[in-house]
């Protein structure tokens, strides 16, 4: 199972790197387009497995809302980055980037009070010296 975890990690870091990657070519004329075409890109294919795994997919409506509000959250991460790499602003978009993998650990030890491992602490502070030194050039 653990290894199915990992492999599922690098295929969803693929699809975020080919995603930013997107944007980053997309054009100050295509508006807002570029986040849209990729959001729908994405329920498009995660549609096949949650059809398939349908009967078990049957949350409480506040996960409902909640799960929507997280959806909303990132498609506006991902204006934020579109319009910062449109201004010609990389510095930005590219911290913005680095960051997104940490924060979601960060509000689940603040808000959730999980523990992080002593790798997870490694890989946090990793990404907070990667942020730095892409912020000093």
């Amino acid at each position: 199972m653990r290894e199915r975890g990992a492999a599922d990690g690098l295929l969803a870091s693929a699809g975020v790197a080919v995603q930013y990657l997107a944007l980053g070519q997309a054009g100050p004329g295509s508006g807002l387009w570029p986040v849209a075409a990729g959001r729908v890109a994405a329920v498009l294919v995660l549609l096949p497995d949650a059809a398939r795994h349908a009967r078990r997919l049957k949350p409480p409506p506040v996960r409902c809302v909640q799960a929507l509000l997280i959806g909303a959250g990132a498609a506006l991460g991902l204006v934020l980055y579109l319009l910062a790499a449109q201004r010609q602003l990389p510095a930005v978009a590219v911290v913005l980037a680095s960051l997104y993998p940490a924060l979601p650990v960060i509000l689940g030890v603040a808000l959730l009070h999980e523990r992080i491992s002593r790798r997870q602490a490694m890989g946090l502070l990793g990404a907070g010296v990667a942020t730095v030194l892409l912020t000093l050039g």
